[in-house]
């Protein structure tokens, strides 16, 4: 049995998936699927990678051995090193190895990187320790983010990429006729990769975030060089190791799925993002350096971007308060904040909000959401497990930055235990009260533990205020609260025009944070918050061409 008959039935899940929009996972989330030593064993070997040089990479001849990864919980460098390569022999490793991707059928490719899945799940703790100890995200968080979710994204990407690539019949006959003759050709159609792909990784979400652009690009036929951030490439390392290893069992060449290293002192990624022979780049990361990118396709390249957003909470009406206010807390806490998802501006009318228990005013309002926060920034079971750590220092600057500015906070950030690592570095959210007028400090993103709480005249004012800054500025999420059902339809239709996807009335265990592979759309595309969208058709359409060929 070869790769592609072995996964076919998980590719059929997965392509019906994509159809229904349904719930469906491959991968579970649920820890103790994958056995009872599993933790133990990921634990042991992201403890032996420590200190040490990467080895598992298929890519001979490295210029040196370096790595800057520190972790967040510790505050201590992991001293993990990485083979680093010159961009111009990364991409012309990526040339030599072109023409037998590309010659791969895209059954066999499929089953391929369905492997390739299956040897990452066998690795998910070891991620998970990897994950938690660049980004700062809590174990269990890392745990899902990292494996089973990213997996199933990936999976996604493949049943996308496979959906698109056997739409049309490889060969036909056509046949013209013209009374007592006919014309006839047979026709051969080839679905044509655009080229090298550069996917840039952040350095939040490391595996997540990068391997839908990996694995769209792959399926596809196209070679691809990852760029991880220096802070966090273990967990990509990782999964890029297993996929070498797959390559090779199958007879062929490792260099198709390339790692390229880089520091914060010589990044590489202007450097391969420019090269000619690159044609396809993802990024996740700023709006500054995601927009140089996008005119990089005025050249020719095809350029995939998720930037940043500033994401609104419209709050009008609500049948629980209490439960609201705990979702939205939950929300804002969630990583602290460092989530392209998490929501930033929350909109309220200074008349207050209609509840279960008749009208809360602004103030109690803004009481409520913030003292939310506080329990659960305090709860001892779980403030430091859902806070997770600070990624990287100017996060932490941000937040003492708008701690001395002259808006009126109502909850000040603090450092939060972790029992079991002293040297965490956590912040708690911030919460400051703003007026609508100050439209200067609430139009810009501001990435971590920071919510503002905006005074407006009303839910109409909200409501455009909220849709101004999508189509200005971007948004990945949205979240309303609202018991009117007019109130619902004219804040989705609004926000929809500005291509900005609304969650309503959350107040259970689903947040406005969360995107579900095989349902949600991540990103839309349509404002400045990104210009692709994973994984939509469009996502894998852009990698490839197709060329036909007539024969009289």
């Amino acid at each position: 049995m070869n790769l592609f008959e072995k996964h076919k039935p998980m590719l059929d899940s997965a392509v019906a998936a994509n159809a229904n929009r349904t719930f469906f996972h491959a991968f579970p989330e649920n820890m103790k699927a994958y056995g009872e030593e599993a933790q133990v064993s990921g634990l042991a070997s992201f403890q032996k990678a420590m200190n040490a040089d990467f080895m598992e990479l298929s890519q001979e001849m490295p210029l040196r051995f370096e790595g800057e990864e520190v972790s967040p919980y510790l505050q201590v460098g992991l001293g993990i090193r990485y083979p680093v390569f010159a961009d111009k022999i990364l991409v012309l490793n990526a040339q030599n190895v072109a023409d037998a991707w590309r010659k791969t059928s895209v059954q066999d490719r499929a089953g391929i990187l369905i492997e390739s899945l299956e040897r990452m799940s066998k690795r998910f703790f070891e991620i998970a320790y990897g994950t938690m100890h660049t980004t700062g995200q809590s174990f269990v968080m890392s745990f899902q983010a990292s494996g089973p979710h990213a997996a199933d994204r990936a999976l996604e990407t493949i049943a996308m990429g496979f959906q698109e690539l056997t739409r049309f019949p490889e060969t036909a006959t056509w046949e013209k006729p013209m009374g007592k003759y006919s014309l006839m050709l047979n026709k051969k159609w080839s679905a044509v990769p655009k080229g090298i792909s550069l996917v840039i990784g952040c350095s939040t979400f490391p595996t997540w975030n990068t391997v839908p652009g990996m694995f769209a690009s792959l399926i596809t036929g196209n070679p691809v060089i990852v760029k991880p951030h220096p802070k966090a490439i273990l967990p990509i390392a990782i999964v890029i190791a297993e996929m070498q290893k797959v390559l090779a069992e199958n007879n062929l060449p490792t260099n198709i799925i390339q790692l390229a290293v880089d520091s914060s002192k010589f990044p590489l990624a202007k450097e391969l993002a420019q090269h000619p022979d690159v044609k396809l780049i993802d990024f996740t990361g700023n709006s500054i350096f995601g927009n140089w990118l996008e005119t990089l396709a005025l050249s020719g390249k095809k350029v995939f971007t998720e930037k940043a957003g500033v994401n609104s909470v419209i709050i009008d009406s609500t049948s629980n308060a209490k439960a609201m206010a705990d979702n939205l807390a939950f929300s804002v806490s969630l990583y602290s904040g460092q989530m392209c998802t998490a929501p930033q501006n929350f909109f309220i009318p200074e008349d207050g909000i209609e509840t279960e228990n008749g009208t809360l005013s602004f103030d109690e309002t803004a009481t409520l959401i913030t003292n939310s926060i506080e329990q659960l920034v305090d709860n001892p079971k779980m403030g430091a497990g859902v806070l997770g750590c600070i990624q990287n220092d100017a996060t932490i600057t941000r937040v003492l930055e708008l701690a001395g500015s002259e808006s009126k906070i109502l909850m000040g950030s603090k450092t939060v235990v972790n029992a079991e690592f002293e040297n965490a570095r956590t912040a708690s959210p911030i919460v400051l009260q703003v007026d609508a007028s100050n439209s200067s400090l609430f139009t810009k993103e501001l990435f971590g533990p920071i919510v503002l709480i905006i005074k407006t005249k009303n839910t109409k004012e909200s409501i455009s205020l909220a849709k101004k800054l999508a189509t200005s500025h971007g948004a990945i999420s949205c979240a309303a609260y609202t018991t009117s059902s007019e109130s619902m339809e004219t804040i989705a239709y609004e926000m929809a025009s500005s291509f900005t996807g609304v969650s309503f009335n959350l107040t259970g265990g689903i947040f406005v944070n969360q995107n579900a592979a095989f349902s949600d759309f991540h990103v839309t595309g349509g404002n400045p918050s990104g210009n692709a969208s994973f994984t939509d058709p469009n996502y894998v359409n852009g990698r490839f061409v197709w060329v036909g060929h007539k024969f009289a």
